[in-house]
């Protein structure tokens, strides 16, 4: 069942990369601090209002130690339209203050350093692993969690049940890619709701399509 699996997965990401030769990450950063910043302020936000605020919020604080002596109502009014603005403008001041204090300025390379800066979880910690530091990880966002779970890849809607199952089925040098992917498939083609099956380059692999 395991290499089945595995089998079925190694599939479906050739027909991903086929697809989406481009495994780019939606949010637009040019540096590790303003990835981990951009990633927190996409909870419960569309990547493309994030990308909107970010342009702002990065021409107006260009190194940590801005972020760290930041006035919070400034910060808050510019994060505001990204939702929950009071909690990750905190968060955003405070990650970064620990960021000097504890890392020496630099983004940790490693999962228990990240899950100890405010307002990061899972989710972020593997981003910044995969695209920074290029190690295997699975971004188990709502994508991924949808299109697997879709696919047969995985059977919860858990995401550290989700990332757990992907991680054992999905080739390590090809997690970080796959889960870009999922991200442009879910947008383009498996919409939430309203899933294209018919058009779909997934739907040979795919249990919802084949149980149907």
């Amino acid at each position: 069942m395991k290499d089945k699996l595995k089998d079925k997965a190694k599939h479906i990401v050739e027909e991903l990369k086929r697809e989406y030769p481009d495994a780019l990450c939606s949010l637009e950063s040019e540096n590790p601090v303003e990835l981990l910043i951009a990633t927190r302020l996409s909870a419960q936000c569309t990547d493309a209002r994030v990308n909107i605020v970010t342009r702002e919020l990065f021409a107006r604080y260009k190194t940590i130690e801005d972020y760290a002596v930041a006035d919070i109502a400034e910060l808050e009014a510019i994060v505001r339209p990204c939702g929950f603005y009071k909690v990750k403008a905190q968060n955003i001041r405070d990650m970064c203050r620990m960021l000097l204090s504890d890392f020496g300025g630099e983004v940790p390379d490693n999962m228990d350093d990240l899950l100890k800066l405010p307002g990061v979880g899972r989710k972020t910690a593997n981003l910044i692993l995969g695209d920074v530091y290029k190690r295997p990880a699975i971004v188990a966002d709502t994508h991924a969690i949808r299109i697997s779970n879709l696919l047969g890849l995985c059977n919860s809607k858990d995401p550290v049940k989700v990332e757990m199952q992907l991680k054992s089925s999905v080739e390590p040098s090809e997690q970080s890619d796959l889960c870009h992917r999922f991200v442009l498939h879910g947008r383009a083609v498996c919409v939430a709701r309203r899933p294209k099956c018919g058009v779909c380059v997934l739907a040979p692999y795919c249990d919802y399509v084949n149980q149907a």
